[in-house]
């Protein structure tokens, strides 16, 4: 049950992000959950927390999950168009 957990709320995350970083039009449901829960894991990573950090359900793992993505999304924007927007 984790598991869809996991994929619902890093679809939300992801699409969240995507539309902060104007690349909604660009990704499908299937990206915007590879990027919420990868950016979860960097967010993760980021916070210190470490992977461990991810088992807790809690307010700062949604904002650490929702930062990680839009790091991820930045660094796919400057890969792909040389810029930040």
């Amino acid at each position: 049950m984790g598991w869809i957990i996991a994929i619902i709320v890093g679809g939300i995350i992801g699409w969240l992000a995507s539309l902060v970083m104007n690349r909604d039009a660009s990704m499908g449901i299937f990206w915007n959950i590879v990027v919420g829960i990868v950016g979860a894991l960097i967010g993760a990573l980021i916070g210190g927390g470490g992977i461990g950090g991810l088992a807790a359900f809690n307010l700062w793992s949604l904002v650490a999950a929702f930062i990680g993505a839009l790091v991820l999304l930045g660094i796919a924007n400057l890969v792909q168009r040389g810029r930040v927007r």
